[in-house]
Formats: C-alpha cells, structure tokens, sequence
C-alpha cells in the first residue's frame, strides 16, 4: 500500500481502542452530500433517528421507522469512505425482545453497510445488548436523556441530577459489562460525565454532557443552523446556513419576479456553438 493510499475506515474496536486518547470526533448525517462533508473529520457518523425530526417534520423521535433508517443508511453509506458508520435502531424495533433486536438489526446492517448499530437504554437493555454482540453485532449504547423515552421521562430533561446519579453510574457499567463498545451520554451533569467516564472501560460520547467526555457528537443541522426550531444549552452554532440559505432563497425569488433571472449568460442561443 503506498503512503498516499485511502485510510481505511475503522471499526468499533478502533473507536473502543481510542478510549482516553484523542477525543473522537462524530456527527450525525442523513445524506450522501452531508456525509461527504464529513467524512474527513469524523471517527464516526451517526444516522440518528434525529432525522425525523431534523429532515421529515416529526415532533419526536417516536414516528421514525426502519424504512426511513435504511434509506437515509443507504444514502450515507454512498458518502461515506475514511469515517465508521453507526445507524440508530427506531423506536419499537428492539425493546420487546433480544430476539426482535438482533432481528431488526441484522436487517439494518445487511442493508446499509453499517459497522454498528446504537440503542437507547442502561440495565434494562443490558441482556440484548450482550446477545447482539454474542451474535456479531457491535453495539453502541445511549444512556442519560433517552428522546425514544421522552414520554416517561417527562420530556427532553436533564438525567442524573442528584439521586438519579448512582442509577445512572449502574446504567453505564452495565452497558459496559455487557460489551457495548461506546455509550452516548446525553444531557448528563458535567461532574457525573466525568465520573463515568473515569469509571468504565469503553468510550464515552457526549451531547450535552462533558468535555471530559472521550468524545462528542452533536446533529450536524443544529451546528450549521439549518435546524432552528429550537436550539439546546449543548449546542453551539459553527455556521448559520439556515440563515444564509432563506436568504439565498430569498434573493432568487426577487430576480425571478424581476426578470433579472435567468440572465443572458443563464440561457441559451439557437445557434450552435462553433466546433
């Protein structure tokens, strides 16, 4: 292989392997151009189920299918060379059963590509996530504000404050000494974070939680500002392309109506060009 060949993309016992090392980098993606933006600077991309309500309009997490995660799974894989691939299991196709999970995600990984799959859940979800990875199926786990959980947890909240913090502690060893390879850590005390981090063997992500965390990951539309339906404490804005973009849209739509679109130089002649 010569020194200018393609680095290759790495796989979950890489981002396991990079615990305490420099932070891992991550996004979500949803597309094949986003997904090329990406790949270059990101360990990981997530095809979160964040996309029904970033992309389809949702008012939560809840209405996403295993259609929609395959196709938008399909789409990233296409943008996707250098950076790991993980795709969230929906809502409802994975906690009645370790037999239903490995099911749902044999599918999700068969039809995308993907090195990975991320569910939500601490010590409720420890026996499937140990007979994923038994049956050759890394997992990234996802603990602290679960949105699939919303509805009982009383809404997007902060996790672990207080009490609630050893639970929470619990949640992360047991995804850890079930073999999940990662965990998420949403919304989560910074101090707590820390602490969990300190106390497991596998990787920390954080969104919302700490920069002691072994990583971070944030909805690539709420960092570039195409998402502005609302906007979390944890979020900080690299670009304001929603802006930009209306404002685009914006300009285009005055040249139409004034007929300075298309200009000369936007349409065609009925001559043919000389050879």
């Amino acid at each position: 292989m010569s020194a200018t060949a393609q680095k290759s993309a790495p796989l979950p016992d890489d981002i396991r392997a990079m615990k305490g090392g420099t932070p891992i980098v991550s996004l979500t993606a949803y597309t094949t151009p986003m997904a090329q933006m990406m790949d270059e600077h990101c360990d990981f991309v997530l095809v979160g189920d964040s996309v029904g309500m970033v992309l389809h309009g949702l008012p939560s997490t809840l209405g996403v299918t295993m259609e929609m995660m395959i196709l938008h799974g399909q789409a990233v894989a296409r943008g996707l060379s250098r950076a790991m691939m993980v795709v969230d299991m929906p809502f409802g196709s994975y906690e009645e059963s370790p037999a239903q999970a490995f099911r749902n995600a044999a599918k999700l990984m068969a039809e995308t590509g993907a090195a990975a799959v991320k569910l939500e859940g601490g010590r409720h979800m420890a026996e499937t996530i140990n007979v994923l990875v038994a049956r050759g199926v890394p997992v990234m786990a996802h603990i602290g504000l679960t949105p699939q959980s919303i509805n009982t947890l009383g809404g997007y909240k902060v996790q672990g404050r207080g009490a609630a913090a050893e639970a929470l502690v619990a949640d992360a060893r047991a995804v850890d000494e079930a073999g999940a390879f990662s965990v998420v850590l949403e919304k989560v005390p910074a101090t707590l974070a820390d602490e969990i981090t300190a106390g497991i063997s596998i990787p920390t992500i954080g969104i919302g939680a700490s920069v002691g965390c072994d990583g971070q990951i944030l909805v690539v539309d709420d960092m570039l500002g195409l998402f502005t339906a609302f906007k979390p404490k944890f979020v900080k804005r690299y670009g304001n392309l929603g802006e930009d973009g209306e404002a685009a849209i914006a300009a285009y739509a005055g040249e139409v109506r004034s007929r300075r679109f298309p200009a000369p130089e936007h349409v065609f002649s009925d001559k043919a060009p000389k050879a």
